[in-house]
């Protein structure tokens, strides 16, 4: 199975994205509903501050989006993984400032290169519940949305990635998802190639038959750094096995 997002791309209009490196972002903690708080940071100034916001293209969502999925801060669920911690804060492009109230939604594949909904594409047989690592999280009034999950694997003809929208004035629903609102980006995060390495010797994503495509030969990375998505990632531990944070500004036209 290969990914076709290559070659059909969804089409999302016209719009100018800018990504920038999320030097100043902290430690992980939201909530998604509005029952519940959202991201807060004691001092959003310091964020837009110190971005520096970068031109770039967005990216195809790919063959493997699902509406509706859950507005949550850790979409992990009973997967198996090293950590990954994801910090993203959300600016405005003309200005830097933070955009507050946005939903940050992620969606990606287990260790074993397999998307919820659609288990089997890349040769591995799991049970499928269609929404283990998928979901999303509002933004605080520092723009940052932190969301919890598992370093993912790969499947045929992809390096290592995430996928992400950023969406504003969703509606949140009573079976804890969402619907409505704008589409202000739709993007692909990316990782280290020389992490990734470490990660890719662990047991659970050796388990993965399907031969692993690098940063350097994916047919979606243009090898532009944090413009092109790739992800700022710290050692959560002394070993691969600890997990990894992730941080990156993503500048949006709002």
């Amino acid at each position: 199975m290969t990914d076709t997002s290559g070659t059909t791309p969804t089409v999302i209009g016209r719009r100018t994205v800018l990504i920038a490196t999320g030097a100043t972002a902290a430690s992980l903690v939201v909530a998604a509903a509005p029952e519940a708080p959202t991201a807060e940071a004691a001092d959003p100034a310091p964020v837009a501050a110190a971005a520096v916001c970068t031109l770039t293209k967005e990216m195809t969502e790919g063959p493997y989006y699902l509406d509706g999925q859950l507005v949550r801060a850790d979409v992990g669920e009973d997967k198996t993984g090293i950590p990954l911690e994801l910090t993203l804060t959300v600016v405005d492009d003309s200005t830097c400032a933070p955009l507050n109230n946005a939903l940050v939604e992620i969606w990606h594949c287990d260790a074993l290169g397999e998307y919820s909904g659609f288990v089997g594409n890349n040769g591995h047989d799991e049970p499928d519940n269609g929404t283990f690592l998928r979901g999303g999280v509002l933004t605080g009034s520092d723009g940052v949305a932190r969301i919890t999950s598992v370093y993912p694997g790969w499947y045929r003809g992809r390096c290592v990635h995430i996928h992400v929208k950023v969406h504003t004035d969703v509606t949140l629903t009573d079976d804890g998802s969402f619907t409505g609102g704008q589409e202000l980006h739709t993007g692909q995060l990316f990782f280290d190639e020389a992490i990734t390495t470490r990660v890719a010797a662990l047991a659970v994503y050796a388990a993965n038959t399907v031969p692993r495509t690098t940063l350097a030969q994916d047919s979606i990375y243009d090898d532009a750094g944090a413009a092109s998505g790739l992800l700022t990632l710290t050692a959560l531990g002394s070993s691969p096995s600890a997990g990894y944070a992730g941080a990156l500004t993503l500048g949006v036209e709002s």
